[in-house]
């Protein structure tokens, strides 16, 4: 992959984090209301710009660290994803995907924590 592309999905990331953080604000505020679930939406939303931030700052590093980014780039999918579509739907099952991208999301971080030294050479 290279840094343009994976600015450019970075990007693509926030804009979808701020779109949905505000069409769960607005949007869907009744249907996350009558299901219980504005919590689980915007947890989603945290944790998904959380990680996209941090897609942002790998994907300026030469030479980019593509594991760690692509574990963290699945991790917003499975565990934002999953969540989005629990609060939407309702579906309890979903929450049984979500621990997936969390640990996605873990592999992301330890990759980084073992590759410090390499990353500041």
């Amino acid at each position: 992959m290279t840094n343009t592309l994976a600015i450019r999905l970075a990007a693509l990331m926030g804009f979808l984090a701020v779109t949905l953080g505000a069409f769960g604000a607005h949007g869907l505020k009744d249907l996350l209301a009558q299901n219980h679930t504005t919590a689980i939406w915007d947890k989603a939303v945290f944790y998904h710009f959380i990680h996209t931030v941090m897609l942002f700052l790998l994907a300026q590093r030469r030479p980019m660290p593509s594991g760690p980014w692509l574990s963290l780039f699945v991790g917003i999918l499975i565990f934002s994803g999953s969540l989005y579509l629990l609060a939407v739907t309702n579906v309890k099952w979903l929450g049984a995907i979500t621990p997936v991208g969390g640990l996605s999301f873990l592999v992301g971080w330890a990759w980084l924590f073992l590759r410090a030294r390499k990353l500041t050479e």
